[in-house]
């Protein structure tokens, strides 16, 4: 079959909901110069949600959640910033134009802890205190995001990043204050999400052909006999059997070491090589299990303790690791779930992202609940127009936080940043960078050159969260499955979407209506250190066109579910792949970092405050959740009343 038929026969010449304009390639700062940098604040879909209140004006164009093509990165918006970090940026950008405009309170950073940070700032300081909020996104939320389809009359929700809160009750007291501040009671989810809907429904594991010889979907993982679902798996019989021998042989691999001595080993040691090395699985057995880490890592089982992997056990129930019920080590088991994984908005965390835009700028958001939070549309001509004390400017990429103002205090910053292709600055009283932490040493060149080096210690973690509206999941129904691995495959993990229904937003329940399917990607490199593996995945996915994400997506769905009769040309409605090349905060592993003293750590040096300007982010608590977000803000405002 030519290229062209096949692309035909998978529906590439379908016209699905519009693509992205630049199909992923970046557009060079240097060949546009600086008075060309695009603002990607562009015409987009102009049907709002059912019931939802209609935007005005500039805002009925402007219109982010309802973008699909390539999301998350947009394309462009990290131009600025990469020739910043590469040197080239002052050389042509000449002195900022001083907009006039003094705030009490600068906040780099639109996602969740910047945002929490003006919230915190605004209570201490009073409704009057001004803040200005930059983002070089089109979208606030940060990795909180908002992804909105429209199939037929059917309207649907899916996160863009940020899925779930995990265990709120173990929230910390200042975290937990904020969701009663914003009206979330969590107890609700226990309603909302509907825990029966697919409990007839099962895992399955898609073995494709060029790992696994054959392509071949098998359901019933977790659920079948291990020996009888390996049997229907085109896996050779030696590897069936190193397979289900880990999985059924209950061995103290490491007999004579206490619990103590068991965990230090552990944590010294891949998951890969503790199945080869301790549990003596021959390596062919690596391929089934390579991607197992891929959800909460972002990378595989060559690059994460076996430590790690024991205490984190998969959020989705689609597989478990072997090689550890026989180790004694149950009631040293401290990760324990006693929460189920339910509190998820309809749109995941951005809902949150949305009620902390909704405390801060009311025009913005209209409502008053949790619930209806989920069907409203933003006012996106609202986020940075007077007389509201607070402004969220996004499409600005901030260039330089420097202690100092024109007008010589040191008690002030000067924020220089690029919007609209014009450079400019503001002057603040405070500034909180709640950005990357890799790039604030090239903002604020200032800081101290230990704290620069901790600051660039952080690695995100790539990922690509895709979302594909498909007309019906019939096929899933009679398959019998909710959620299917692939751990050869371009997306390594795919599932019907979490079973939400709030306020006038009500989930897809009948297998004739249309659904989302959620898509996982990490562009990872096994074989080499984590860190480099994040920087290598991180070039992939900045330079994966749109076109290949589609082709991929379009292939892998017909493979894996055309014997249920789907049809990836006909069933496709719409995709959006949300690219995040700086996604996960970097977390601390004992097989990859050192171990140091908690004070040490680089995310505890790279937060202290530099005079007028305090550091919150994720990356500061070096813990990728919602709440680690929070706290830090709370953190950096405090620093900066403190010191006021």
């Amino acid at each position: 079959m030519s290229d062209k038929s096949h692309d035909r026969e998978l529906g590439m010449n379908r016209r699905i909901t519009r693509r992205d304009f630049l199909n992923g390639v970046a557009v060079s700062i240097g060949a546009l110069g600086l008075g060309g940098v695009p603002d990607f604040a562009a015409p987009v879909q102009d049907q709002p949600p059912a019931g939802a209140a209609h935007a005005r004006g500039k805002a009925a164009r402007f219109y982010p959640p309802a973008l699909t093509g390539l999301r998350g990165s947009q394309p462009g918006c990290y131009d600025v910033a990469h020739s910043l970090r590469d040197g080239t940026f002052w050389e042509d950008a000449g002195t900022p134009v001083d907009t006039g405009e003094t705030y009490d309170l600068i906040v780099v950073g639109a996602g969740i802890s910047g945002l929490a940070a003006a919230y915190f700032y605004r209570k201490q300081a009073g409704k009057n205190a001004r803040i200005l909020i930059l983002d070089n996104h089109d979208d606030f939320g940060g990795h909180a995001r908002r992804n909105e389809f429209r199939v037929g009359n059917r309207f649907l929700l899916s996160n863009g990043g940020t899925q779930s809160m995990e265990s709120p009750s173990q929230y910390s007291e200042v975290a937990k204050s904020v969701l009663r501040d914003l009206g979330i009671e969590t107890k609700i989810f226990y309603k909302a999400y509907d825990q029966k809907l697919y409990s007839h429904l099962g895992t399955a594991c898609f073995f494709d052909q060029p790992t696994f010889t054959r392509d071949r979907l098998v359901c019933g993982l977790g659920s079948l006999p291990w020996e009888r679902f390996l049997r229907k798996s085109p896996l050779p019989e030696k590897v069936r059997k190193e397979i289900l021998r880990l999985y059924t042989e209950k061995k103290d691999y490491l007999p004579g070491l206490s619990r103590e001595e068991k965990h230090a080993r552990l944590k010294k040691i891949s998951y890969a090589n503790f199945l080869t090395e301790i549990c003596q699985a021959d390596p062919a057995v690596l391929p089934f299990f390579q991607t197992y880490t891929h959800d909460l890592f972002a990378v595989g089982i060559d690059a994460i303790s076996a430590e790690a992997c024991y205490r984190n056990p998969d959020d989705y129930g689609a597989y478990q690791y072997a090689g550890f019920d026989g180790l004694g080590l149950e009631r040293d088991h401290e990760m324990e779930k006693e929460e189920p994984y339910i509190f998820h908005f309809p749109d995941g965390n951005a809902s949150i992202a949305r009620l902390l835009v909704r405390s801060l700028i009311p025009a913005c958001i209209p409502g008053h609940t949790m619930e209806d939070v989920v069907s409203v549309r933003a006012d996106y001509s609202r986020l940075d127009q007077e007389p509201s004390a607070v402004k969220i400017r996004l499409n600005s990429t901030v260039v330089r936080a420097r202690p100092g103002s024109a007008s010589g205090s040191a008690q002030q910053v000067e924020v220089a940043y690029v919007h609209k292709g014009k450079l400019q600055s503001a002057q603040g009283k405070s500034c909180i960078l709640a950005c990357y932490n890799m790039m604030i040493p090239y903002l604020c060149r200032e800081l101290p050159e230990k704290q620069k080096e901790a600051l660039h210690y952080c690695v995100k973690e790539p990922l690509i969260y895709t979302h594909v509206a498909i007309r019906n999941w019939m096929a899933f129904q009679k398959l019998g499955v909710r959620q299917i691995i692939s751990p050869g495959s371009y997306h390594s993990f795919t599932m019907l979407d979490f079973p939400v229904s709030l306020g006038a937003y009500q989930f897809p329940k009948a297998p004739q209506e249309p659904m989302v399917l959620f898509m996982l990607r990490t562009p990872c490199q096994p074989g080499l250190p984590r860190r480099e593996q994040y920087r290598r995945g991180r070039y992939e996915l900045m330079g994966t066109p749109f076109s290949t994400f589609e082709r991929n997506i379009r292939e892998q769905l017909n493979r894996m579910l055309a014997q249920a009769g789907f049809e990836a040309a006909r069933d496709i409605a719409a995709i959006t792949v949300n690219r995040w090349a700086h996604g996960y905060a970097y977390e601390y592993d004992w097989l990859s970092d050192p171990d140091w003293a908690p004070e040490n750590r680089p995310c505890v040096v790279g937060r202290q405050p530099f005079g007028p300007i305090s550091i919150a982010n994720s990356d500061a608590g070096a813990s990728a959740y919602t709440n680690v977000a929070i706290d830090q803000a709370y953190r950096a405002v405090r620093e900066q009343l403190k010191a006021a």
